[in-house]
């Protein structure tokens, strides 16, 4: 694959830079004088694996920037806080000695913005057997079937709701036909139960294509029967391949993907010259006026020589999130009171983004979409 543009590898340079730094300061040992070790701190998980880096980083820029943003507007009364990046690479051993960290690090209050999706869902089933009172703030957990215990709080719209605005779109447009593309046989056995019970409440017919782990020769077998509509089930790399196989194809096509897709990405790498692309995201449009998404953009554009994205943006949130309710902590700042707050999950407007629990204790049901066109350019 082409490497990553120059702005990108500065903002993520210095994203690493910062993490280092700050991970030097979250392990060393509590001194004397003050027994915390340091400021307050906040730990964040990111999966640096192949298959999650992508979403991994984008999720961490825009938590980095909001904590840099917070610190230098006075912190968490008067203190700095501390956000400690832990780098995993996908397996339960090194998740687990991510969490072992966090629980030997007296000043670490909260963990906030896990990524990507199976990092998160993999963290919430270790703490719900751990007894670590901490709480698990907006996760990127993307399956709505994880079970929500009382020490996690996603914040996000699910991949299933997700799947759910994405298709009931495309039944408003007049569409009575869709493809579903599945570019793992884990994404075909977790979400094809979701796809076909949807696709069966709208009354869209519906043919699936199982994951056969080539997916650029699966883009290039389609026949002229398959639906112009595809719902693709994966990550950006997945989709590149999968778009590259279209390219030969007589018959124009659109692709829906989910919110683990960096449209972005996969316009640097080359994808979407010749299929319109169109991801579905739990957070409003990068470009939308609301205040959290202003703050969002100048913070980012003072901080980072990073193009905004809705996955930067969604880990913003996170932070914003996580610390609208650390001020909201009433006594002492320690795990025990900061996990009752989040407890109490009480409604937060966010500059125009709303958190508030269902009785599923998922914090949001907000999707929007944005297209990547055939001539590079993002819509929406």
């Amino acid at each position: 694959m082409p490497p990553l543009s120059l702005p990108r590898r500065r903002a993520l340079q210095s994203v690493a830079g910062l993490a280092a730094a700050t991970a030097s300061l979250a392990w060393s040992q509590p001194s004397k004088t003050n027994p915390r070790g340091g400021d307050l701190a906040v730990a964040q998980i990111v999966d640096m694996s192949a298959a999650q880096q992508d979403v991994s980083k984008d999720l961490l820029i825009g938590a980095r920037a909001a904590w840099q943003d917070f610190n230098a507007r006075g912190g968490l009364r008067g203190h700095r806080v501390q956000h400690l990046t832990l780098e995993v690479d996908g397996s339960a051993a090194s998740l687990q000695a991510a969490l072992q960290n966090v629980r030997d690090n007296p000043a670490c209050l909260t963990l906030s913005a896990t990524a990507g999706g199976v990092a998160a869902s993999q963290l919430t089933a270790l703490l719900a057997r751990e007894a670590l009172p901490i709480a698990h703030v907006a996760p990127w957990l993307q399956n709505a079937s994880t079970s929500i215990d009382e020490r996690t709080f996603p914040i996000f719209a699910s991949r299933q709701e997700q799947i759910a605005h994405a298709l009931k779109s495309l039944s408003s447009m007049g569409v009575t036909e869709v493809g579903a593309i599945y570019a793992s046989p884990q994404d075909q056995t977790l979400y094809r139960e979701d796809v076909e019970r949807t696709a069966q409440a709208l009354k869209l017919k519906l043919q699936s294509f199982p994951a056969t782990g080539d997916l650029q020769t699966l883009g290039q077998r389609l026949t002229p029967g398959t639906p112009a509509l595809l719902l693709f089930i994966g990550g950006t790399p997945e989709l590149l391949q999968f778009t590259r196989g279209l390219q030969r194809q007589s018959r124009q096509r659109y692709v829906v993907a989910l919110a683990d897709v960096n449209l972005q990405t996969l316009a640097q790498l080359g994808g979407g010259r010749h299929t319109p692309v169109i991801a579905t995201q739990p957070v409003p449009l990068v470009g939308a006026s609301l205040p959290i998404v202003r703050a969002y953009r100048e913070t980012l554009a003072r901080l980072f020589e990073e193009a905004p994205s809705p996955l930067s943006l969604a880990g913003f949130i996170a932070a914003r999130y996580t610390q609208a309710v650390l001020q909201g902590v009433d006594g002492p700042l320690t795990r025990p009171s900061v996990l009752a707050a989040f407890q109490r999950r009480a409604p937060v407007d966010l500059g125009g983004y709303r958190v508030s629990y269902s009785a599923q204790h998922h914090g949001s049901s907000f999707v929007t979409q944005s297209m990547l066109t055939t001539d590079g350019r993002m819509v929406g």
